[in-house]
């Protein structure tokens, strides 16, 4: 039995984005604690620490979320590991944004002039202090655009995860013009949400950049 699309579906679909918003925060969060990790092994003194670092961003590079979500929704189910819809989406948000976010950095940290680190070096500043006190400040502020860009991008990407059945704005969605068949109102809305999310980050991101080429 159909109904109309009335203030009771757009109740579910508001409450639904908040999940949204939740995992993208914690995808970014996640992501970013282990993209600083990776992104310093990166650019470690160590080869074989540089080499484990650009191994694994290039393996979850190379894997589509799609798969990256199955493998870890599935995969820990079937050794045995109970995951749910929510734990798994979570894991596998964090390990994207990590590898991601830690490419990201590692090009923003490798962009300050070589003559930064020969500075701090001849300071005798170990590596970690070098890094964290000299280069990183300076990273931060070329960082700041892309990263607010691949926020917008994990933003509108945690729809994936409703093939997992996490419920979430698109999944939502689908399940609401289940009932109403009224694909347009229903889509349209959430088109609607989505970008009310992302334009102000692209917007944000537009800033930061015009404000680094001013700072130039």
């Amino acid at each position: 039995m159909s109904r109309s699309f009335g203030l009771d579906e757009l109740r579910i679909l508001l409450l639904a984005l908040r999940w949204t918003i939740l995992l993208a925060a914690i995808a970014f969060l996640g992501g970013g604690i282990g993209g600083v990790i990776i992104a310093t092994l990166r650019v470690a003194p160590s080869r074989a620490l540089r080499f484990a670092a650009a191994t694994y961003i290039r393996l979850l590079q190379g894997l589509p979320l799609l798969i990256l979500l199955f493998l870890v929704f599935f995969g820990a189910n079937m050794i045995g590991i109970r995951t749910d819809a929510w734990t798994a989406a979570a894991i596998a948000y964090a390990l994207y944004g990590s590898a991601f976010l830690a490419e990201i950095w590692r090009g923003c940290i490798q962009a300050i002039p070589a003559g930064q680190w020969d500075a701090a070096t001849a300071l005798a500043l170990p590596f970690h202090l070098r890094l964290r006190l000299v280069i990183a400040p300076q990273a931060a502020r070329i960082a700041l655009p892309p990263t607010v860009g691949f926020l917008v991008q994990l933003l509108k990407s945690t729809s994936l995860a409703s093939v997992i059945g996490f419920t979430e704005l698109t999944r939502a969605a689908q399940m609401i013009n289940n009932v109403t068949f009224q694909p347009l109102i229903v889509f349209g809305l959430v088109a609607g949400l989505y970008f009310i999310l992302c334009w102000p980050l692209s917007l944000l991101s537009q800033r930061l950049e015009e404000r680094l080429r001013y700072a130039r």
